[in-house]
């Protein structure tokens, strides 16, 4: 079987095990001639430090394990809210920023009390995410995406995930997590991200399969 070949076609295997990122990734990259499967899917089980300094490095290894474990091309994203009075915290460390079995509602709680005395610009705030793309062979694309905004003083929302209830775009007058799926997954730090990934995968992908 060829590179990120099957019986259905041309597959490209999500390297993340969060439910959440499967289903907006799933969303964002529809309609580009390739089918993207969750892990779960093709029977794998991966687990992947993610303790490099950037997104773009602890994406590539991602999409790396994941690739060489499937033999499809594996796309992978790592993502961080980055608030200017935290320094630019929690950044890379996002998703264990209040610590490794912590909640998305612990998380958000601890940025809100280390910005309880904070006002203005300290709250500016924005969303990144790198997207890698890689080949069991070891070829790899990156591309990065943001979103800016502000932190709230309090959670809005029920939509999305991590920390979308304190995001707030005041262009759109909602946090991230009040937007309805169709208009986060335009505006959002993976949807641009996603959008520059599509155009990778598309130009690519045959390449990759043919190599």
């Amino acid at each position: 079987m060829q590179l990120g070949s099957s019986a259905t076609g041309r597959e490209v295997i999500l390297a993340t095990n969060n439910r959440h990122k499967i289903v907006e990734l799933q969303q964002l990259l529809a309609d580009i001639g390739v089918r993207v499967r969750p892990p779960i899917e093709l029977g794998i089980k991966l687990e992947v430090a993610e303790d490099w300094l950037t997104y773009a490095e602890n994406a590539v290894a991602k999409a790396l394990a994941f690739a060489r474990a499937s033999g499809l091309v594996a796309l992978a994203d790592d993502s961080g809210l980055e608030v200017a009075g935290l320094g630019g915290e929690p950044g890379v460390f996002s998703a264990r920023y209040a610590g490794e079995v912590a909640t998305d509602g612990d998380r958000i709680s601890l940025v809100l009390e280390r910005l309880r005395a904070r006002k203005g610009a300290d709250r500016s705030a924005r969303f990144v995410c790198a997207i890698a793309i890689a080949t069991p062979a070891g070829d790899v694309s990156t591309v990065l995406g943001e979103c800016r905004g502000v932190v709230t003083e309090a959670p809005r929302g029920e939509n999305g995930f991590g920390y979308d209830p304190i995001f707030y775009l005041p262009e759109r007058g909602q946090t991230m997590a009040e937007l309805p799926p169709f208009v986060r997954n335009g505006i959002s730090h993976r949807a641009n991200a996603a959008r520059l990934a599509r155009a990778v995968l598309a130009a690519r992908v045959d390449f990759w399969l043919n190599a």
